[in-house]
């Protein structure tokens, strides 16, 4: 609670309370609440702060990952993120993603991806949706794939 708690106890206990001290004890404990709910908001926008600044390096990894280690010669490219949360993996930062992915006309080592056109294709073997878990250390650059699962199509 506070190394001032106690002390306040036993002030309180020593003589009769007055009005004034039981305002006081009241006023911090309120203190403390206030305190307690700006640290949570403050951690939660940290979370977007972390999220919003090094979510997209680790979502390209995990895309480029796919494509490397993908049989298919056309790569893959986002179609949209489904979920996507961080979390503590020992000492380093990871992000776990469900990703939906589409096949394009382009070669998946081709330079400019990004701006290739999806293939048009009426079978769903052009779509993969992949969950992905990727531990960062993203001040240094460095990604470790930890669990990659692709299923074929929408889901």
């Amino acid at each position: 609670m506070g190394s001032w708690f106690p002390a306040a106890l036993l002030f309180l206990q020593s003589r009769c309370p007055l009005p004034g001290d039981m305002f006081l004890l009241l006023i911090g404990f309120q203190f403390l609440v206030i305190h307690s709910w700006t640290s949570e908001e403050l951690r939660k926008n940290d979370d977007q702060k972390v999220m919003g600044s090094y979510f997209p390096a680790t979502v390209e990894y995990a895309l480029h990952i796919f494509n490397l280690k993908s049989k298919d010669m056309n790569a893959y490219k986002l179609v949209r993120i489904q979920n996507s949360w961080k979390e503590q993996v020992e000492t380093m930062m990871a992000f776990s993603m469900k990703l939906e992915l589409r096949r394009t006309k382009c070669g998946k080592f081709d330079d400019d991806i990004d701006n290739c056109p999806f293939q048009q294709s009426p079978e769903l073997n052009n779509t993969f949706t992949c969950f992905f878990t990727i531990s960062t250390n993203p001040w240094r650059t460095m990604f470790k794939l930890l669990n990659k699962t692709c299923l074929e199509g929408i889901y």
